[in-house]
């Protein structure tokens, strides 16, 4: 997309960190927002902080993990600012610690919120905006840890890594209906992800804060401190921006993360040199069908 003025963009998790400061830049871009969020106190506090800057913007409480949810925060959309150009999936939760740990409720807590509403958002503007034909741009927040697993984090890293696939598939599949794929990895960035849980729904066992999980175990304030050391938000934003007006596919938003990941390519390679070595594998054709 290069011409932003005048279109309208849907930003899910709006209504502070990455989503809020990208939906400032879109709106200095002379873009119409709508802010999506499941807090409704921070939702319009955010509406309202915009609107004084003098952007065009407006919100709508939403639960990303209900298809429904989407449904009527799109006819809201269209009512109010008519066809949706961008689409950021962003909202996002997080669940750490060692895998024994974990309950099954918030296996299901984190799929339904950064898988499922990546999946539903697409669901209900992709044929929307291959309907109105004015070129479309669908941006998906995953992280660099969906492009490598860390320890202790296997929940956020094994629905962000889906987050990438679902992107990557979803970037060639569009091309023909004029719509452009792209999936934002940033890694550390200032924002509230350590305190996600603030906001898990009663259907997944309700809220807990931070705080508390501290002083049962002082170490999970290891969470909070990494993200609050990241970049400013505003800084991710402009990145958004910068992607969204060349079409980048991968964004990424920390440079120095790059040996990390060449050194995982190299891992990968070397894998593949032992498979065509492997004994095993003699009979196995070295050429025909190429997933691209």
């Amino acid at each position: 997309m290069k011409d932003l003025k005048g279109k309208t963009a849907f930003i899910s998790g709006g209504a502070e960190g990455i989503g809020f400061h990208t939906a400032r830049v879109l709106g200095q871009e002379g873009m119409k927002v709508m802010l999506a969020d499941i807090d409704a106190k921070m939702l319009d506090q955010a509406v309202k902080t915009l609107k004084k800057e003098g952007l065009i913007v407006d919100g709508t409480v939403m639960d990303v993990s209900l298809r429904d949810g989407w449904e009527a925060a799109a006819r809201k959309t269209f009512e109010t600012f008519g066809n949706v150009h961008f689409l950021m999936g962003n909202a996002g939760v997080a669940v750490t610690g060692a895998q024994k740990h974990i309950e099954e409720l918030d296996w299901r807590w984190i799929i339904d919120v950064n898988l499922m509403g990546i999946v539903y958002g697409c669901q209900v503007f992709a044929p929307h905006m291959k309907a109105h034909g004015q070129g479309a741009h669908i941006m998906n927040v995953a992280s660099m840890a969906g492009l490598q697993g860390v320890s202790y984090s296997g929940p956020y890293c094994a629905t962000k890594a889906a987050v990438v696939s679902l992107s990557e598939g979803w970037r060639t599949e569009f091309e023909k209906d004029g719509i452009e794929v792209s999936v934002l990895c940033p890694g550390f960035v200032k924002s509230r992800v350590y305190d996600s849980m603030r906001n898990r729904q009663e259907r997944y066992g309700g809220p807990l804060y931070h705080d508390d999980l501290v002083k049962e175990k002082p170490a999970r304030k290891m969470n909070k401190d990494i993200v609050v050391n990241g970049i400013d938000t505003d800084i991710a934003a402009r990145r958004v921006l910068e992607a969204l007006l060349a079409n980048e596919f991968y964004v990424i938003t920390h440079p120095h993360f790059r040996a990390s990941q060449q050194e995982r390519a190299r891992k990968i390679d070397q894998a593949f040199e032992s498979a065509q070595a492997s004994p095993a594998l003699k009979d196995v054709p070295r050429e025909g069908f190429v997933l691209k």
